[in-house]
């Protein structure tokens, strides 16, 4: 009965809010991976725009840490009164919660809210890089070891690098960092063979000519490199997509979060998003609340399948 009441008084308290202006002071949306990184530009690109909708300010906090780990499970644990929110690609829900032990974070932990852009996974290396296509890194992998960056252990760049190195049987050292724009910096200081990272956060690095972009992860080419091939188109049997969109805490009574999902539709077609994509090399590929859910529950089952046929083990 205390249970019913509570959720007849948390309804009732939505309602109000919703009625009343929502939202009466500022948001916070956490940016669970580096600062300065494509996801923290979104992060502040998205807040701008829900400050210009709602008169509000909006601040953005980078809580980085455990492949955006650390700054979901803050999420997790905020009030659920829809002023704070984290932007995020899909893998500290979908993926993490299958290698880490113990770890309190699931779909059903955070309320999945919109999907904003799809960050299309690639493989870079440097321009003088004596490897033009992923055949000839493969070759070489086969014979010598070769030293490769990503965003950490079971992140979306680190899974499809290692789908890659189970199917061809390669020889390679994976070494972890916070972020793309540490390993990207170590690969063009020489002290990497090549980065698995998302496409955008190499982007300037690629225009500059500095590096070299060899393959994606996709399902589809990325629209700002149409000479660079899918991991499938070379026969490989690579795909790693990372959606990446808004999240809530669980428990958000719904006139809120039916308000948070028609925001975040406005600054999705929204001319600063759609450039900021761009500048950014991102795609902008809305997903509404339900649409966004059902992905996440999908994913995760997907990579707890995956999980499961490596034999691999909870750390």
């Amino acid at each position: 009965m205390k249970r019913t009441m509570l959720a007849a008084l948390l309804a009732l308290q939505g309602l109000a809010w919703a009625q009343d202006g929502f939202p009466a002071r500022a948001l916070t949306i956490i940016n669970p991976w580096a600062a300065g990184s494509s996801t923290d530009l979104m992060a502040r690109t998205l807040a701008d725009q829900f400050q210009k909708q709602w008169g509000q300010g909006v601040v953005v906090v980078s809580r980085e840490g455990g492949s955006g780990v650390i700054g979901m499970t803050a999420l997790s644990q905020a009030p659920a009164d829809g002023l704070t929110l984290a932007f995020t690609p899909m893998t500290p829900i979908t993926v993490q919660p299958h290698y880490i032990k113990g770890l309190k974070l699931r779909p059903d932990t955070v309320q999945p809210l919109c999907g904003v852009t799809e960050n299309i996974l690639g493989v870079s290396v440097r321009s003088d890089s004596p490897f033009k296509t992923i055949g000839e890194l493969i070759a070489a992998a086969r014979s010598r070891p070769l030293n490769y960056g990503s965003p950490g252990p079971n992140s979306a760049p680190f899974l499809a690098i290692d789908q890659l190195t189970r199917d061809q049987k390669l020889d390679l050292v994976h070494i972890p960092y916070k972020g793309d724009a540490a390993s990207i910096q170590e690969l063009l200081a020489g002290r990497l063979d090549f980065v698995s990272s998302i496409a955008a956060s190499a982007a300037p690095q690629i225009q500059a000519g500095k590096l070299r972009l060899l393959a994606v992860a996709s399902a589809r080419r990325h629209p700002a490199y149409p000479e660079v091939p899918t991991f499938k188109e070379l026969g490989l049997p690579v795909l790693e997509e990372s959606f990446a969109g808004l999240f809530v805490p669980r428990g958000v009574p719904e006139p809120i979060l039916e308000k948070l999902d028609a925001a975040c539709a406005r600054a999705a077609a929204s001319d600063a998003v759609r450039e900021a994509a761009a500048r950014g090399n991102q795609v902008v590929a809305y997903q509404p609340r339900a649409a966004w859910e059902r992905r996440i529950d999908e994913q995760f089952r997907k990579q707890g399948e995956a999980f499961r046929r490596t034999g691999a083990v909870a750390q």
